[in-house]
């Protein structure tokens, strides 16, 4: 049985390992961190956050300093899809973001039927309230 866990991860239970929602690759063991087995872009801020200000004239310039931060980018290595972003400090390891108990997981899915699609809630349009003076 497989288990959506983020939009872009699942994890299979039977062989205990994150998958690509994408296309089924297989990243590691979902005992671990899914973001070892992925490639990893190590983005200049700059290229997010581009300076408002000169840099030339001034030294702070609403562009994070890449001395401080570090913008992480998390890619399937198969098909390309981004899976996770994450900003860092330079130096740190990755986030380990989702630490799963596999055995818990197994047992709380065996008595459910695999969901291959997220569920979606009723569509509910609220109607905008109008102050009549």
């Amino acid at each position: 049985m497989k288990v959506l866990m983020t939009e872009y991860l699942r994890i299979d239970l039977d062989a205990e390992n994150w998958e690509c929602r994408v296309c089924d690759h297989v990243i590691g063991s979902a005992r671990g961190n899914y973001k070892e087995g992925l490639l990893v872009y190590n983005r200049d801020p700059a290229d997010i956050h581009p300076h408002v200000i000169d840099p030339e004239k001034y030294r702070f310039t609403f562009c994070p300093d890449k001395d401080w931060v570090n913008i992480l980018e998390f890619y399937c290595p198969d098909c390309g899809t981004q899976v996770e972003v994450e900003y860092a400090m330079p130096g740190h390891e990755p986030l380990y973001d989702m630490e799963v108990d596999v055995d818990a997981l197994k047992e709380q899915w065996s008595h459910r039927e695999e969901l291959t699609e997220a569920s979606v809630g009723p569509n509910v349009k609220t109607e905008r309230h109008q102050h009549n003076h």
